[in-house]
Order: C-alpha cells, then sequence, then structure tokens
C-alpha cells in the first residue's frame, strides 16, 4: 500500500512513520483493494496531555474513509485509528459481498 505521512509544525522520525507503515500495512489483510493512504499528524495547542492527532485518509476504489483519533502518543492514536479502519473495511467488504449475491 502506498502510504504518504505528513507531520504538521514538527518533524517525525523514521521509528514513528516506520510503526505507522506497519500498523497500515496489516490493513490488506482485511481488505486487498485499498489504493493508497495519508496520514496526517499534528500536536493540538491545548493544555491538556491529551494533545497527539493522528488523521488516516484510506482509499479504496468508489470510497474514501477518514478516521481521526486524539491520544496521549502519535502511537497509540495511529493503532486506534487503524483499529477502527479494520472495523469500517469489514463492514465494507460484507456489504460488498451481500450486493454481489
Amino acid at each position: 500500500m502506498k502510504l504518504n505521512v505528513q507531520s504538521v509544525n514538527f518533524t517525525a522520525d523514521q521509528k514513528l512513520i516506520s510503526f505507522i507503515q506497519a500498523k497500515m500495512d496489516k490493513l490488506d489483510r482485511v481488505y486487498d483493494r485499498v489504493v493508497d493512504a495519508e496520514v496526517v499528524l499534528k500536536v493540538d495547542n491545548n493544555h491538556s496531555r491529551v494533545n497527539k492527532i493522528s488523521e488516516v485518509r484510506l482509499n479504496i476504489p468508489g470510497q474514501e474513509i477518514v478516521v481521526k483519533k486524539q491520544c496521549k502518543s502519535f502511537e497509540e492514536a495511529s493503532q486506534l485509528a487503524t483499529d477502527a479502519l479494520r472495523r469500517q473495511l469489514r463492514k465494507h467488504k460484507e456489504k460488498a459481498r451481500s450486493i454481489a449475491s
């Protein structure tokens, strides 16, 4: 899967990018028709500790799935986002099967 990672107002290290790539590659096991994904990492300027935002846009044929999660770390936010994407891809796959049959 082609993955584009953008980090707003900071530089993401290679370890974080590799972690996100590994999580996103696992989505190919659920639904193999994923075209590409775009991940935007931001730090919110509020005073709480939960200020790391991970927004993922997943392009599949005919649709775009967007998930946005906010947590204490980028790793945790990315993990929650990929879990949500996995659930949505399973629903999309089941819906496509029921329409086809």
